[in-house]
């Protein structure tokens, strides 16, 4: 967003002192409520100029000191940071561009990115971007919106991540009657869970961080995350977040496998129903195996998430450099 800044007429009729030649550009964030949050701090879009109907030009950026979206102890950006641009451009340009009334929910359906690792380093200033969108409608009905979004996010001349995903969007009262008695954020976790995982064994810093509790198999964990945290459940909800999947995978292959470094440079990840608040969820890493034509370090993890027997989510992480722990007994 900019705006030129003028020097108003005084009251005797005078004009105050002329502006400079080109004013300075001012910039803030879009509205929060065009991409659901309800901390300023965690928006990350600036702004936005139509190229065509389904192509669009937005500005971003990421801050230096995130209190969750950090690695190597704030010396890079945490790849998920692709993951929430995504989220948040497709959530925009729905409201603002696709004409989907404010109001409506959206289900995440499918979602992938992948980084650079070497141009995600932190530097003397907030990191500016520009990220080229494009959008293509699946499904207009009058109770029924999707449409799929693909975007590359670029740091000046540079390509720091590209991805995608899918959306639906549908109308606050066909949500109630889908989500019947479970469509209330007001209710409680009534499941007991175990004690979550020490951070450091799933690859985070901080305990409020860490999403999952570990179980007697090193490749399953149970869905434990902080329903207090500040980014990761922004405003209340009435299920667990896509990224907080996003995340439980990640801690997921990281505490099975312990990786060198928590980050992998591809994600993709389906979402197949929402995750409940009052049902434990089960994270299985299902599948480890080494990517033909990558270092021999660098391995594919497919992890799923299954709650009351139906599965949840499936992901894909790539490029994680890892190092396989000692066997320990299931």
């Amino acid at each position: 967003m900019e705006s030129s800044v003028h020097q108003p007429t005084t009251a005797n009729g005078s004009n105050a002192p002329r502006p400079p030649a080109v004013a300075p550009t001012l910039t803030s964030t879009v509205p929060r409520e065009f991409v659901h949050r309800a901390a300023i701090a965690e928006v990350f879009l600036t702004g936005c100029a139509g190229v065509d109907e389904t192509h669009f030009s937005l500005t971003a950026q990421w801050p230096r000191a995130h209190a969750f979206f950090t690695a190597d102890g704030g010396t890079r950006h945490d790849p998920l940071l692709a993951a929430e641009t995504i989220r948040q451009t497709g959530l925009f340009l729905a409201h603002t561009e696709l004409n989907v009334p404010m109001g409506h929910h959206f289900l995440l359906q499918e979602m992938e990115f992948t980084t650079h690792e070497d141009r995600l380093e932190i530097g003397n200033a907030p990191t500016d971007l520009t990220i080229a969108a494009a959008c293509v409608i699946l499904d207009h009905r009058e109770r029924r919106f999707a449409f799929r979004m693909d975007i590359t996010i670029r740091r000046g001349d540079e390509t720091v991540a590209s991805g995608g995903g899918r959306f639906t969007c549908i109308p606050p009262g066909l949500y109630r009657r889908m989500r019947g008695r479970r469509g209330s954020t007001a209710d409680p976790l009534p499941v007991v869970l175990p004690t979550r995982a020490e951070p450091y064994d799933v690859g985070r810093e901080t305990p409020r961080d860490v999403v999952l509790s570990p179980t007697a198999r090193r490749d399953r964990w149970v869905l434990n995350p902080d329903l207090r945290h500040a980014t990761l459940f922004d405003h209340p909800c009435d299920h667990i977040p896509g990224m907080v999947l996003v995340e439980a995978a990640r801690q997921a292959a990281y505490g099975t496998l312990r990786p060198r470094r928590a980050r992998p440079s591809r994600v993709a990840v389906t979402f197949h129903r929402y995750a409940e608040l009052d049902s434990p969820c089960t994270i299985d890493v299902t599948a480890a195996r080494a990517e033909p034509g990558r270092p021999a370090d660098g391995l594919t993890t497919e992890v799923t998430g299954t709650q009351d027997g139906e599965p949840v989510f499936t992901c894909t992480l790539a490029d994680a450099a890892v190092r396989l722990r000692p066997t320990v007994a299931a």
